[in-house]
């Protein structure tokens, strides 16, 4: 699989506009070796401060980031399936290219092709690359409030 390429941009000392970093990420296995994770950009603040210098991958973050935001991209190898899990955030997933289906816990699932985009609000749900090649999504995970019992549902 290719690496990421990710361009940031930011401000001369006159206000102008410049790129400030242009690097390409390869993702990094993880343990099990199903998949793969380049983490791209992360904010610890909601709203983010576009005066910080600091780049932004080498911000400390797990999944996700309390107060903030995370961007990731995943790749995933054929006939492979997350676990199933969730995170306390809204998250962006838009598939870059490959076919992946998204397995919701309540058994219902949906089968998504390059370009498409799903909103994640803080469900129980998996991943699973149901193509003949490696699939890969970006992530966009910005910091959401618990659900508290998980049902979704306020008292």
């Amino acid at each position: 699989m290719n690496g990421v390429r990710r361009i940031v941009t930011g401000h001369r000392g006159d206000g102008l506009a410049i790129i400030t970093s242009d690097r390409v990420f390869e993702p990094l296995p993880i343990p099990s070796g199903d998949a793969a994770f380049a983490k791209l950009w992360v904010t610890q603040t909601s709203p983010a401060d576009n005066r910080d210098e600091r780049d932004g991958a080498g911000l400390a973050s797990g999944l996700t980031c309390a107060d903030g935001s995370v961007l990731r991209v995943v790749d995933l190898l054929p006939g492979k399936v997350s676990p199933m899990h969730k995170t306390n955030s809204v998250d962006y997933g838009i598939v870059l290219w490959g076919e992946m289906e998204m397995r919701l816990d309540s058994g219902e699932a949906t089968r998504l092709k390059a370009g498409d985009i799903v909103v994640q609000r803080g469900t129980n749900h998996a991943w699973a690359n149901v193509g003949s090649t490696p699939a890969r999504m970006a992530f966009v995970l910005i910091d959401a409030l618990p659900l508290g019992d998980g049902s979704g549902v306020t008292p």
